[in-house]
């Protein structure tokens, strides 16, 4: 029998019986949808207790600390798979065959070219533009190139355009980079891996041809498996929202690339660089504790706590491991930037105020460290973001319009202004 819930009124209003939902994990949701043809509906600031969606993708549990890609733990997709397996994983909803992965990885290699013409869109930039900035212009620019003929509601269509955009976000970012930089533009090396053939991008010049580091491909490679979806966030929210009206999905994925800029989002990870640099020694650790604990200084301890994750992230515990490996393999275990880091987590993990609030390091705390390692600038922390992002979001997107049901998004509101009122000439408003 389905379970249902009874919604009384103090007025004596009829009730209304609205059914209960349970998906394969997580609590029971109540379906609402009915609500509005009694005259009500809900408010929810932020949506902090509204599912806008199915989806069989990806789900988390803050509170066991538990992240799973279509039934698969993180933790065995980072260590056993790489990022090209977890993309097909996240669109297709099955791990590939070995002649699945090797056709989909082949149909990404053929789609790493960005359109000649793009060049000038690029080059439309001022070259301090930021590098996120640029990915958002660029990115949506491609509606120009790849728009007619293209149906959204075709499946293969869709599928090309998902694989164009894993493919070309990477050689976007890259491109966003050189450009900044004043460099020429590399263009992609096919034989290399996903994350090798960015790195070459990012740190070939035609003087001096870079290799990629295998330990830090496969680490980088890994950092983009974390970063690859995490459910119904800001940015994955704003992708689905403006495809819900049959947008061009390039225009989408650039939505979600602005949403994902904010601080409090993708841009999380620059910012706990900031605050490291900012502490600049051990010894300043206990004031920033402090200033975190006093809720009149309005300062927050950036990389720690989640709001979808009341546990150790478990992203946290590989990207900490993985950050080992790159220090180790370029020398740097003594990077006074790490230590202040590890200093810090190990104050906060031992002190009440932080346990009691599960306030614990997120996935943003170490991967800047990495990036800063490994060579990259802090203004392509976000950039890296979004690049790995892009798999969940064109994932995301796909879902949701093969739902035949699926409807424009339409939020509602609860509104607060000026009742109605007559409009008053300007001569008569005083003065």
């Amino acid at each position: 029998m389905k379970k249902t819930v009874t919604l009384t009124f103090s007025d004596g209003s009829p009730s209304i019986e609205l059914p209960i939902e349970q998906g394969t994990y997580g609590k029971p949701v109540i379906d609402i949808r009915t609500l509005g043809a009694h005259g009500y509906f809900t408010h929810d600031p932020g949506f902090t207790a509204t599912s806008s969606c199915t989806s069989a993708i990806t789900y988390i549990d803050g509170d066991e600390g538990l992240l799973c890609h279509r039934g698969y733990p993180i933790e065995e997709l980072a260590y056993k798979s790489d990022f090209m397996e977890v993309s097909y994983l996240l669109l297709h909803g099955e791990l590939p065959t070995a002649d699945q992965k090797m056709a989909f990885e082949q149909s990404i290699r053929h789609h790493t070219l960005l359109h000649d013409q793009m060049e000038n869109v690029f080059r439309g930039f001022r070259r301090s533009a930021h590098p996120m900035a640029v990915m958002i212009g660029v990115t949506g620019a491609m509606s120009a190139f790849y728009h007619d003929g293209m149906d959204n509601f075709n499946p293969k269509h869709r599928e090309i355009v998902a694989h164009r955009l894993i493919a070309k976000v990477p050689t976007v970012a890259a491109w966003a980079f050189k450009f900044n930089e004043g460099q020429p533009f590399v263009y992609p090396q096919n034989r290399l891996s996903y994350a090798a053939n960015f790195m070459h991008m990012m740190f070939s010049t035609p003087c001096e041809p870079y290799e990629p580091n295998p330990v830090l491909a496969r680490a980088l490679d890994r950092i983009f498996i974390l970063h690859a979806d995490h459910e119904q966030n800001a940015s994955t929210s704003t992708v689905r929202l403006a495809g819900s009206s049959g947008a061009n999905p390039y225009a989408c994925i650039a939505g979600g690339m602005a949403s994902l800029w904010g601080p409090l989002h993708g841009g999380a990870n620059e910012a706990v660089l900031h605050m490291l640099d900012e502490m600049g020694d051990i010894s300043r650790i206990p004031e920033f504790i402090a200033r975190a604990k006093d809720k009149s200084s309005g300062f927050r301890l950036m990389g720690f706590g989640h709001r979808g994750d009341k546990n150790m992230d478990p992203g946290a515990r590989i990207i900490r491991e993985t950050g080992d490996e790159v220090l180790d393999e370029l020398g740097r275990r003594d990077d006074p930037q790490f230590k202040i880091a590890m200093e810090l987590e190990r104050i906060a993990m031992d002190d009440e105020y932080f346990i009691e609030r599960k306030l614990y390091p997120n996935v943003d705390f170490y991967s800047g460290i990495i990036f800063r390692a490994m060579g990259i600038p802090t203004s392509m922390f976000t950039a890296m973001f979004a690049l790995a992002r892009t798999a969940g979001w064109v994932a995301q997107w796909n879902e949701m319009l093969s739902d035949p049901a699926h409807k424009i998004g339409r939020p509602r509101q609860l509104y607060t202004g000026a009742a109605c009122r007559e409009f008053v000439p300007l001569d008569k408003r005083g003065a």
